[in-house]
C-alpha cells in the first residue's frame, strides 16, 4: 500500500513539473502553482523530491525557475567545469559541477 502511494505521488510530481516547465512562458502564474503544488505533494507523503525535479527550484527563494526563461544559465570558464544558474527573482547564483571524465 504505502509502495503504491509513493510511486503514484512521484509520477504526479513529474506531471506537475513537466507541465509546469510548458507552461512557464505562456502562463507563469500557472506554472508557479503548478509547482508548488509537486512540492505540497512531496511533503504531505515525506517523499524526497528526485534530483531532475529539485533542479528546477531555486535553493534561495525556493521559487519555481524554468531554465532560460526566469533563470540564466551560463557555462563555467575555470578549470572546473560547471553551470551556472542565476535566479532573476532572488539574484542568488548557484553552480552545479560537471563530473570530468578522464
Amino acid at each position: 500500500m504505502k509502495l503504491a502511494v509513493r510511486k503514484i505521488a512521484l509520477e504526479r510530481m513529474q506531471i506537475l513539473i513537466d507541465n509546469a516547465i510548458s507552461n512557464a512562458k505562456t502562463n507563469p502564474e500557472l506554472s508557479q502553482r503548478q509547482a508548488s503544488l509537486a512540492q505540497k505533494i512531496s511533503m504531505r507523503h515525506n517523499i524526497r523530491m528526485p534530483y531532475i525535479l529539485r533542479i528546477v527550484f531555486c535553493k534561495k527563494c525556493k521559487s519555481f525557475i524554468a531554465p532560460g526563461i526566469n533563470s540564466t544559465i551560463r557555462l563555467g570558464r575555470t578549470s572546473v567545469k560547471s553551470i551556472r544558474i542565476s535566479c532573476n527573482l532572488c539574484g542568488h547564483t548557484y553552480r552545479k559541477i560537471i563530473a570530468q571524465s578522464s
